[in-house]
């Protein structure tokens, strides 16, 4: 069974606004966050819950950033703006 940080109201929130989303790719990551690129150009440092061992350099995210989710690979965890 995996353990998800993301709160029932986190997900509503995203669905609620689902054009919120932003793709990017990760240039950095430490124990407790990651800098993303954006497409849009943009680039942000997130806290991001359980950040060692679940992002690489290179893996393409999705963020949520009213929402405060990110998604990888398949699972979603806890993000905010650091």
């Amino acid at each position: 069974m995996s353990r998800t940080t993301i709160l029932p109201i986190q997900r509503v929130m995203a669905n609620a606004a689902p054009g919120a989303w932003r793709d990017g790719i990760v240039v950095e990551t430490r124990t407790a966050d990651a800098v993303v690129a954006f497409l849009d150009g943009g680039v942000t440092q997130l806290r991001v819950a359980s950040a060692d061992g679940f992002l690489s350099v290179g893996d393409p995210v999705a963020h949520h950033p009213v929402a405060e989710i990110l998604s990888a690979g398949g699972r979603q965890t806890t993000a905010r703006s650091a």
